[in-house]
């Protein structure tokens, strides 16, 4: 949990997150790969590759032949607000931030707390355009509350317009947020060419509660899941087949950009690695793998406990969470579920299942969209939290050891899609 705490606090944006996990795998002994270079892989190598610098996919091949993959997918983004290409705008003597919705958050928890910017820049060079990540690591700005005195309605539900009243003051009149992006990242401002920022919650991860058995943090949907799968790959011993955990962006926005899981990064590399270890038949390789979909799941709110399905609620530091809807905005099937329970059996990980009320739609995910382009049994997981897409949500803190736990068990494991919906499980040693 320490080591997550820093992790989210290291990471305000997707390109954080990634550079981050990066970072990690570089220390485990991966080794980097350019998607515009020619692979030269090795039995038994470790590997990842990273698009847009804000979605990135790991991998370790078998010593052996390469029949099948085992693979976990989460996403790196959380909705926040993003700036516009104009972002800078004056009122009132005020130096304010033009920004626009990105994802749908919950709007009114952006009021009144300590907020700054991060992304990345796009710096002209004699070369050409080179990116750099930028973070101005210190309380920026914030979006003051209207005064309850001309907002007697407040506390009977207002509607927000991010127009109107999320634009967030960042100092006097006269104040550059280019200007001081460039000096962050240590650029003169006239190089700046373009960028990509967004206005990110300063709020640090706390653990609270009784025994301090819960964490608050922005960004836990779903850096929980993508730091968890980053582990999990690490931590598990050599298998017999291909392992990988796969980090998208843009999930929050629907997926579809070349970095998200409606591209084609998956299959992408999914065949790349299949020829660097010169499988004949890819298309049997991929119908042969199976795919955990991580991302966090909707704990039961006590307050409102009428919300939820009666028989298919969860909680946190209850398990991990399977999660099904009959739309198919989930994955999960009987088999699918069948076997990653088992998986939870055989790792002592406490198993919870979802789905929604049959009146309330449910959200989706971004395991259905991946599998629309390499499609094979998959199952939909997370972890139980609390005010989801707040900017601070909550969680378990033992969840995380969990789910830990449970991915590690299923790149150990042998999981064999033996067609017409049967798999076979062999355990390791």
């Amino acid at each position: 949990m320490d080591g997550f705490m820093k992790f989210i606090q290291a990471s305000p944006t997707a390109f954080h997150a990634v550079a981050n996990l990066a970072e990690m795998l570089v220390a485990a002994g991966y080794q980097a790969l350019e998607e515009r270079q020619p692979w030269r892989l090795q039995r038994g190598g470790r590997y990842y590759v990273t698009r847009n610098g804000s979605a990135l996919i790991a991998f370790r091949l078998p010593e052996g032949r390469l029949d099948h993959y085992q693979l976990v997918a989460s996403h790196a983004d959380s909705p926040a607000f993003k700036l516009k290409p104009n972002p800078k705008r004056e009122a009132q003597g005020y130096a304010l931030l033009n920004v626009e919705k990105y994802g749908g958050m919950i709007m009114s928890t952006w009021f009144d707390r300590p907020l700054s910017v991060a992304g990345r820049l796009a710096v002209r060079t004699p070369g050409g355009i080179e990116t750099k990540r930028v973070y101005l690591d210190r309380d920026l700005a914030l979006i003051p509350n209207m005064p309850i005195h001309f907002n007697r309605d407040v506390n009977d539900g207002v509607k927000l317009n991010a127009q109107v009243d999320m634009l967030p003051v960042y100092g006097a009149a006269g104040a550059d947020i280019l200007a001081l992006a460039a000096e962050a990242a240590g650029v003169a401002v006239e190089d700046v060419a373009g960028f990509d920022l967004f206005l990110v919650n300063r709020d640090a991860p706390r653990l609270w509660g009784a025994q301090g058995e819960y964490i608050a943090s922005p960004r836990l949907d779903d850096l929980e899941c993508a730091y968890a799968s980053i582990r999990a790959l690490i931590g598990a011993k050599p298998s017999a087949h291909g392992d990988m955990a796969c980090v998208f962006d843009n999930e929050e926005v629907g997926s579809g950009t070349r970095q998200g899981a409606d591209s084609t990064l998956l299959t992408d590399v999914l065949t790349r690695a299949a020829r660097g270890m010169d499988v004949e038949d890819v298309e049997a390789m991929i119908a042969g793998s199976f795919m955990l979909s991580a991302d966090n799941a909707h704990a039961v709110h006590p307050n409102h406990p009428e919300q939820y399905d009666a028989e298919n609620r969860v909680s946190m530091n209850g398990g991990v969470v399977v999660k099904f809807n009959t739309a198919q905005k989930y994955t999960s099937d009987g088999v699918s579920q069948a076997v990653f329970e088992a998986l939870c059996k055989r790792a002592g990980v406490p198993v919870q299942r979802f789905a929604n009320r049959s009146d309330i739609p449910g959200g989706s995910t971004l395991g259905n969209i991946a599998n629309t382009h390499a499609s094979m049994p998959s199952v939909d997981i997370g972890l139980a939290q609390l005010a989801m897409h707040s900017a601070n949500e909550s969680a378990g803190v033992r969840d995380l050891g969990y789910m830990i736990d449970a991915m590690r068990t299923f790149h150990e494991t042998e999981i064999e899609v033996a067609g017409d919906g049967d798999v076979r499980i062999s355990w390791a040693d």
